[in-house]
This record gives structure tokens, C-alpha cells and sequence, in this order.
């Protein structure tokens, strides 16, 4: 079986490691789910497939968008996120296999568990929050105040696992190039994105070379999970039976 991911940060990165990618595709579209390239990659984060072991322990993530469901203001999603993580801390302080918390913000589905929902819900249109404060101040907020950190602490933008973001890469407002801008700023890379089964090789291997380099030059942790259903093409509707991923029409990366 393929790892869950492939460590990419010092070596050169050339179309064998992309062929490890095509052959999921090809073999068990599916399991495209459970691997990702990695970059800087950092130790202890819950989240997989970008997990790595370093120590045994044991650390704690959330899905924390839910906690946005009756907040009015930014504010009062980022307080009820810190409350829950001090009431975690608390919890386990006296485990010693307790590693830490991973911060992170992963959304999943629709309405209160994705994160555009709320953005939207904030008055912002997804393309406007793209060049506002709204992505770093939260990102300064989740490194800067959770009471035991370890691993990723981030902002996760899974492209089909929050359905409204699905949405918007349909509607052409999710490019590639807008996820590594906002990726670069506030996020950890590039995550569910769809691939076509007939997309060219030659054009991943020049994604993950930037990537590469962007993650080496700000000394950031970044890593890149392409999904596919093993059958659509660019311009198909995807068909992936997974209750976690959002069906879309594949566009060329």
C-alpha cells in the first residue's frame, strides 16, 4: 500500500513522484483520500494524512467551524474555539501522553461545518474574504492563544470536503492559484482538490515544484492532496460515492 504521504521538502521532484499519484488514480482512486505530498511537514498533528510520528503520545484536533453555529462575529467563534481548547488542556493536563492541540481549522459538509458558510455569513462574498484580513487574523489567533500547541495550526481549505467551497470551484472562484495565495498566507496547502485522470503529469510536477519552493523560502509547512474518482476527465462531473467529498465538474489545473 502507498504511504499516507511523501515527504518532498530537499529533493528534486521529478515525474517518478508524480507516477505514485497516477497510480492511485489508475489502481484505487479512493484511497487518493488518504495520501498527500508534504512539505516542511512538522510532527504530532492528528490530521491524516499529513500526520507524522515523532514521539509516542497522543494529540487532539477538531472540526471546530460547528462552534460558529450561533456566533454573530468573528470574535465570538475565535473565543469559543479558545474555550474549548482551555477546557482540553485542562482535561488532560495531567496525562502524560498528552502531546498538545492542534489548532487547526478543518471544515466538513455544509451549512454550520463549513468555514465559506460562515465567512458568507460574516457579509463577505468568498472572492472579497480572499483579500481581506479575515484568513490572517484567524490564523494569528489559533497559533497565538491555543494553551498547548503541536503539530499543524493552520487553516485547512479542503477544497471538496466543505461543500460551499465546492461550490465555489465550480463556479471558478476556487483556482489553483487562489488556494496557494491563500495557502501561503493563512493555510497548509493544497487539499481535496480534483485532479482528471487525464490531466497532464508535467503540470503536477511544476505545482509541486512551486509549492516546494514556497514552503522552503517562508519556512512554512505546506503540503498537496490531488482526489480523484478514478474515471472523470477535465470538464466530467465527478461521481466519488464518499460522503466527505463533494461531487464537481473537474476543471484543468
Amino acid at each position: 500500500p502507498p504511504p499516507h504521504n511523501t515527504h518532498l521538502a530537499s529533493e528534486p521532484i521529478e515525474t517518478q513522484h508524480v507516477d505514485l499519484l497516477f497510480k492511485i488514480i489508475k489502481e484505487n482512486p479512493s484511497k487518493t483520500l488518504n495520501f498527500t505530498f508534504t512539505f516542511n511537514n512538522v510532527a504530532s498533528s492528528p490530521y491524516f494524512p499529513s500526520a507524522r510520528y515523532e514521539e509516542n503520545g497522543f494529540a487532539i484536533g477538531m472540526q471546530p467551524t460547528d462552534l460558529a453555529a450561533n456566533c454573530e462575529s468573528l470574535d465570538e467563534w475565535l473565543m469559543s474555539m479558545q474555550n474549548c481548547w482551555q477546557e482540553i488542556a485542562e482535561l488532560f493536563s495531567n496525562d502524560p501522553e498528552f502531546l498538545g492541540i492542534d489548532s487547526s481549522i478543518a471544515p466538513i459538509g455544509g451549512g454550520d461545518g463549513s468555514f465559506v458558510y460562515f465567512v458568507k455569513k460574516l457579509g463577505y462574498s468568498f472572492e472579497q474574504s480572499a483579500t481581506s484580513r479575515l484568513y490572517t487574523t484567524i490564523t494569528h489567533f489559533i497559533k497565538e492563544n491555543n494553551p498547548k500547541p503541536i503539530g499543524l495550526c493552520g487553516m485547512m481549505l479542503p477544497c471538496l470536503e466543505d461543500d460551499e467551497l465546492a461550490a465555489e470551484y465550480d463556479q471558478g472562484n476556487f483556482s489553483i492559484e487562489r488556494n496557494i495565495f491563500l495557502s501561503l498566507h493563512s493555510g497548509l496547502g493544497i487539499d481535496t482538490y480534483p485532479i482528471g485522470i487525464d490531466e497532464n503529469p508535467e503540470r503536477v510536477v511544476e505545482i509541486l515544484e512551486l509549492i516546494q519552493a514556497l514552503s522552503n523560502k517562508y519556512k512554512k509547512p505546506l503540503s498537496t492532496r490531488f482526489v480523484s474518482d478514478g474515471k472523470s476527465k477535465i470538464g466530467d462531473k465527478t461521481n466519488f460515492e464518499n460522503q466527505y467529498l463533494a461531487d464537481c465538474t473537474v476543471r484543468a489545473l
